[in-house]
């Protein structure tokens, strides 16, 4: 009879090469569903006023700081 916890070993992941890794993790845009940041930004925008016109000026300041990093990702740095 042993005493103390029971310890279970780690297992290891086999090892890959970098470049493995990376393809591995490349996914179409089409496939992971990732949106334009206009889009993005539009929706952050009307999340943000649905927000204001409830009454939760907290919960609309958030969604407009969501909108202003995708407005931010839309514009080059020269305009703004």
């Amino acid at each position: 009879m042993q005493h103390g916890p029971k310890i279970r070993p780690r297992l290891r992941r086999p090892a890959t090469s970098s470049i493995e890794r990376s393809t591995s993790r490349a996914v179409p845009a089409a496939r992971n569903g990732s949106h334009s940041a206009q889009r993005n930004h539009e929706r952050y925008l009307e999340l943000a006023r649905a927000e204001a016109q409830a009454g939760n000026p907290v919960g609309a300041e958030n969604y407009y700081q969501h909108a202003e990093h995708y407005f931010r990702l839309m514009c080059p740095a020269s305009e703004l």
